[in-house]
């Protein structure tokens, strides 16, 4: 019997040798993938208004300032590598350089279209898409948005500007390059409605007295790390990353301190 249990402990012990040089090799692998240029470099689009995705530009340097930010800098530490921030004026080019070498990991907002560019872990953020509307307007509700005549703008090439063309089907939709463009289309005069997730439109209601955000939502999704596609160990790297940084209070910490008050995404949430 003791021979058995000899015999059982030194089974477990080979195993446990496997899983554990699996693991590291698995972690080496992630690091080539997530350090091609030896330094983590995290896109980051770069906009009027803080939102789980969106980073604005710190006016004492310049430099970008967000949750992204602080969630790529806490990944580069884990690896044990500097952090460069690329930064973009808005999701849609930021997706569209995955394919260029630019930046190795990015926290984006999901939709059917950008899962054919990127690849995306778990959601660390559950966010609602709605509009913002001048002071005056007479639109209250979603149906009121989508009459003809409407103008509604958003930024190009983004999930909620496509979500916004889904549903609308009498209002005309316009898309800019940035979420700068879409308030001074509304504090002029140039556009009824913005289109952007509720976060973003608070912070810019602030910044236009007498401006509304519509109690109703046209689209729900999920915000999400991702890496260039054909990166299976950087993927499953950052995707631990993030479930440990949900489960620990790491990204509850990092939304409290840029002022994002909605509920962290639950465990692998998809």
């Amino acid at each position: 019997m003791l021979r058995s249990i000899f015999l059982a402990a030194a089974i477990l012990s080979a195993v446990s040798t496997i899983f554990a040089s699996v693991a590291l090799a698995d972690d080496a692998q992630a690091r080539r993938e997530l350090l091609p240029t030896g330094a983590l470099r995290v896109g980051v689009g770069v906009g009027p208004a803080k939102t789980a995705f969106w980073s604005v530009k710190d006016p004492a340097g310049g430099r970008p300032s967000g949750v992204a930010v602080d969630l790529g800098a806490q990944l580069a530490a884990r690896l044990g590598a500097p952090v460069v921030h690329v930064a973009y004026p808005n999701s849609g080019e930021l997706t569209e350089a995955s394919g260029k070498d630019e930046w190795d990991v990015a926290f984006l907002p999901v939709d059917a279209e950008r899962i054919k560019k990127v690849d995306f872990g778990p959601n660390y953020y559950l966010f609602v898409s709605t509009y913002l509307v001048a002071p005056g307007s007479t639109i209250r509700t979603l149906a009121d948005v989508d009459r003809p005549g409407v103008r509604v703008v958003g930024v190009e090439n983004t999930t909620t500007i496509r979500s916004a063309r889904r549903t609308l089907k009498n209002a005309g939709v316009t898309g800019v390059g940035s979420g700068d463009a879409l308030f001074e289309l509304l504090r002029d005069g140039r556009a009824d409605a913005v289109a952007m997730g509720r976060e973003g439109l608070e912070t810019l209601a602030q910044r236009l007295p007498g401006a509304r955000v519509l109690e109703e939502h046209f689209h729900a999704t999920g915000v999400a790390p991702a890496v260039p596609r054909q990166k299976s160990a950087a993927l499953a790297y950052v995707s631990r990353f993030i479930e440990e940084a949900k489960a620990d209070g790491t990204v509850r910490r990092i939304l409290d301190v840029h002022g994002i008050k909605g509920s962290v995404a639950p465990p692998a949430a998809r």
